[in-house]
């Protein structure tokens, strides 16, 4: 299958671009470049060309002659879309939408769109599934659930549109994020030996390693339409529901000497457990195969391999926020977050 990849060189992107070479499609990457600075190892992994190029740039040439187009470049996190919610809504809902759109026009077969469970946001009952409302939090969530509802009624028999409600991310990438809570907590006790919560912690979060997204995502990209088709799936495990303190705790049990405080209930309000038993039972050949603590461990095992220092954990490229901001005010985007050179 021929696969336009886009967001291909930020984190899950540079592994989801390896593991569709791996599955034996044709794969072809896009990307703005805003995160293309960090990097933080080197490896083996098969990398597709890349193209640079702003998502709201697109036109009908840049899809011709695509089976499938695998989605992943927006504004990434909380943070980032609340630093200017006129851009988030430009490149994560309008943005999202025209791109489906064009693709439906120049007869792109598939469409597999990275949503996110933050749709579920300060959740309505104590465990959510794919038949839940929505009650999304942030322009972030709120883009997420605006694409889904957009896009799914576009889908028909010749446009196969499959929406992967990714829980919190983690694991390793040569493209790092240090601005998500296990690998976040994971630097910090490598560079620190204390992780000092400023919340109590008492939040439920579903976390789910990167690997399995990838895995999902080309699962979907892989199965009949019949089984995927206008479907929306939660991507993670029952069993990778999770408090966030008893996230800290797990990380301070497998790297020595860190200490973790908790801190007071005030703060993020969003809470939610997520159910993942329709992804297990209805899209082939998916199965999570990694845990929070064997995460821990991996990112563990890399830090200590390539010595990684607190200088490389606080370099802006590794936070979404901190980047942004760099390339705003050096000038190098502008107010709308487009290249000025």
């Amino acid at each position: 299958m021929k696969v336009l990849l886009t967001g291909a060189d930020g984190y899950i992107g540079v592994r989801m671009g390896h593991v569709l070479l791996e599955r034996g499609h044709d794969v072809t990457g896009l990307d703005s470049g805003f995160h293309r600075v960090g990097w933080l190892y080197n490896s083996d992994e098969r990398r597709p060309t890349i193209i640079t190029k702003d998502t709201r740039h697109i036109t009908v040439d840049d899809l011709q002659g695509y089976d499938a187009l695998v989605h992943l470049a927006e504004v990434s996190n909380d943070p980032v879309g609340e630093l200017n919610q006129d851009v988030t809504y430009n490149i994560n809902h309008h943005g999202s939408v025209k791109l489906a759109k064009l693709a439906k026009q120049v007869g792109v077969k598939r469409f597999v769109y990275a949503s996110s469970c933050s749709v579920y946001g300060q959740a309505v009952s104590d465990w959510v599934d794919e038949t839940s409302p929505t009650n999304p939090q942030t322009a972030y969530a709120h883009c997420k659930a605006r694409v889904e509802n957009d896009v799914g009624p576009m889908a028909d028999r010749n446009f196969c549109v499959t929406f992967m409600r990714n829980a919190t991310a983690y694991g390793a990438s040569p493209r790092i994020r240090f601005d998500i809570v296990i690998n976040d907590l994971c630097a910090l006790a490598w560079t620190t030996k204390r992780i000092a919560m400023t919340s109590d912690g008492t939040p439920w979060r579903p976390v789910t390693h990167i690997d399995d997204i990838c895995l999902a995502m080309e699962c979907a990209l892989g199965a009949d339409p019949s089984a995927v088709n206008g479907k929306v799936f939660n991507v993670g495990a029952d069993s990778e529901n999770y408090r966030i303190r008893d996230i800290a705790e797990t990380v301070a049990a497998v790297i020595p000497g860190c200490e973790v405080t908790i801190g007071s209930s005030v703060g993020d309000t969003r809470s939610y457990r997520v159910s993942f038993k329709k992804i297990h039972a209805e899209l082939p050949g998916f199965k999570t195969q990694w845990t929070a603590r064997r995460g821990v461990e991996q990112l563990y095992e890399l830090f200590k391999r390539i010595e990684m220092s607190k200088g490389t954990y606080e370099f802006r490229a590794f936070t979404r926020l901190k980047q942004l901001r760099y390339l705003k005010q050096t000038g190098q985007v502008d107010e709308n977050l487009f290249w000025r050179y």
